[in-house]
């Protein structure tokens, strides 16, 4: 386990490189004795930066929700991270929204189904139950995945461990969200899809099945995992369930279309 010290240095080394656009090597590989509380240490250290300068936290984001992923991870559960206000992008209907690529290093679209929580929910027994009570609507959104520790390592090329993206704020870097909302309970969740477009050609295309079965049971899960730590999922908070397709990478002048079908469009542009 790392040292207070240790765990302030790497958060602080995240916020150089959120600030420069370079990413830092591997902590993983410096820091072998590491485990997974560290990595969310670092995340929450990382975090509390941002909000010492004026940052408002938002929400929350669930990643490795499928089992692919988790096995190439070598998890057995998917991880979270902070979603601040500075990473929010809305669209209007029938605009292409421009996003700035300077903001990221690497960045790479996600899609996924978004939670708006109505009410609180706390651990450690929230089931789906209580995430549907709680929801106000559930609306499409497109995360945005970023690289400050990089993915693969610059002299070895292996591929980055769970507890670097844990303490990479679980990858977030951004959300897009604009499009319908529906009721969380008379929506089909698992069947909720998408078509993602890249420059007019098709992608990706998935089910939110592809999200442990049901998204909701992801909400449920995040609420339990930060009741160790004296956290919960509030009111007006937008929480990521997980994406339900592999992350495409972008580059300036990518045009994105994701197609949610009945729930709408989100159209936009890396500038």
């Amino acid at each position: 386990m790392l040292n207070p010290e240790e765990i302030q240095q790497l958060a602080d080394e995240l916020h150089q490189s959120e600030a420069s656009r370079q990413p830092v090597e591997h902590f993983s590989k410096r820091f072998p004795g590491m485990n997974v509380e560290d990595g969310y240490r670092i995340g929450r250290a990382w975090v509390a930066r941002q909000l010492a300068e004026g940052r408002r936290v938002i929400g929350h984001k669930i990643g490795l929700t499928s089992r692919a992923m988790q096995q190439a991870s070598q998890i057995d559960e998917p991880d979270y991270g902070t979603l601040l206000d500075s990473m929010l992008f809305t669209c209007t209907p029938g605009q292409v929204l421009e996003i700035p690529a300077s903001r990221f290093i690497a960045p790479r679209v996600e899609v996924e189904l978004a939670f708006v929580l109505k009410s609180g929910l706390k651990g450690p027994d929230v089931g789906v139950q209580q995430v549907l009570d709680a929801t106000d609507y559930v609306t499409p959104a497109i995360e945005i995945i970023d690289a400050r520790i990089e993915q693969f390592d610059r002299h070895t090329r292996v591929m980055r461990k769970v507890y670097d993206t844990i303490s990479d704020n679980a990858a977030n870097a951004g959300i897009v969200v604009g499009a319908g909302r529906a009721d969380a309970r008379a929506t089909n969740r698992p069947w909720v899809g998408a078509i993602l477009r890249q420059n007019g050609v098709v992608e990706e295309t998935g089910l939110a099945a592809g999200v442990q079965g049901d998204p909701a049971i992801g909400i449920a899960w995040l609420a339990n995992k930060l009741a160790p730590w004296g956290e919960s999922l509030e009111a007006g908070q937008i929480v990521l369930a997980g994406s339900f397709t592999r992350p495409v990478a972008a580059k300036v002048g990518d045009v994105f279309e994701a197609d949610y079908g009945p729930l709408g469009q989100l159209h936009f542009r890396f500038v």
